[in-house]
């Protein structure tokens, strides 16, 4: 069904006439009754009883004159929710972060709330390796990883500089040293995390060509539980800076740079290059600068 015919009946009904509906429409009188007749025969009912001096509603007619009130309410919604959609005070923006990626977002999601409250920020955990190819397929519209991921189809941009953190307990036997070699290493059993990534091929490369033996023989899914076991002297290992600067700070983990092995972490919002992106995820864009 039309709905410019029903727009022209509540108009109809609401002046009771059909040439005061004509000016207010700014349409000829004949106009006005056509646009009536063809909704009437959609409808396959009688509107308006014509027989009388004065324009009265059938029973139908005072039924579709509700839903016709309720069809411009909805519209006159609808132009408002845009227009907080298109000034970005409404809408929602869905982000896909790993659980140490997720961490890079944290001040920049702060940011972005106190300009526009009503946006619904969702940050959803997924594999780095994976969101390019969620970004592609539309499944998110931002995603936070950490390497380039060297496709036309994307566009990438470095949001934070970090580096990986070779870190003991406290209680360790080097916990106070500044430095140390690989080569010191060797005897260390290293906490692992169980998700590949190209910082872990890094390390393992580093090791091998200096000889040296990476004894992973624990191995974690999660950042935190890495971080809980190395506190509890089960072991070192290898984290984002950004993850353990609390514990470096509060001294419930010890950062000791390895002479031989400086991996830089840049850390990338990542975002399609051929598809429109929402108010929101524009405004996120800015807000990062």
């Amino acid at each position: 069904m039309e709905l410019y015919p029903l727009k022209v009946f509540l108009v109809v009904a609401s002046e009771k006439s059909f040439s005061r509906a004509g000016e207010k429409l700014l349409r000829t009188q004949p106009a006005v009754s056509l646009a009536v007749q063809r909704l009437e025969s959609q409808l396959g009912e009688k509107l308006i009883d014509r027989s009388g001096k004065d324009l009265l509603l059938t029973d139908a007619g005072r039924l579709v004159l509700e839903y016709a009130r309720r069809f411009e309410n909805l519209e006159r919604e609808m132009e408002t929710s845009l227009g907080e959609l298109r000034d970005n005070s409404t809408g929602r923006l869905i982000i896909g972060a790993n659980e140490s990626t997720s961490l890079y977002l944290l001040r920049h999601i702060e940011a972005y709330r106190r300009m526009y409250a009503k946006v619904k920020v969702q940050v959803r955990r997924a594999l780095s390796s994976r969101i390019p190819a969620q970004l592609i397929d539309g499944d998110l519209e931002l995603g936070v990883i950490s390497y380039d991921p060297e496709d036309e189809r994307l566009h990438s941009r470095v949001i934070y500089t970090d580096h990986l953190a070779f870190v003991v307990s406290p209680k360790h036997r080097y916990a106070r040293r500044e430095s140390i070699s690989i080569a010191e290493l060797g005897m260390e059993t290293f906490v692992a995390h169980n998700v590949i990534s190209p910082y872990r091929e890094v390390v393992l490369r580093e090791f091998q060509r200096h000889k040296v033996a990476l004894n992973m023989d624990v191995e974690m899914p999660t950042v935190e539980t890495i971080r809980l076991m190395v506190q509890r002297n089960e072991g070192v290992a290898f984290l984002p800076r950004m993850c353990v600067e609390q514990d470096v700070e509060q001294g419930t983990l010890a950062e000791i740079k390895v002479d031989e092995l400086k991996v830089e972490r840049k850390i990338r919002l990542v975002y399609p290059a051929r598809r429109a992106l929402s108010h929101a995820a524009r405004a996120f864009l800015e807000v990062l600068g």
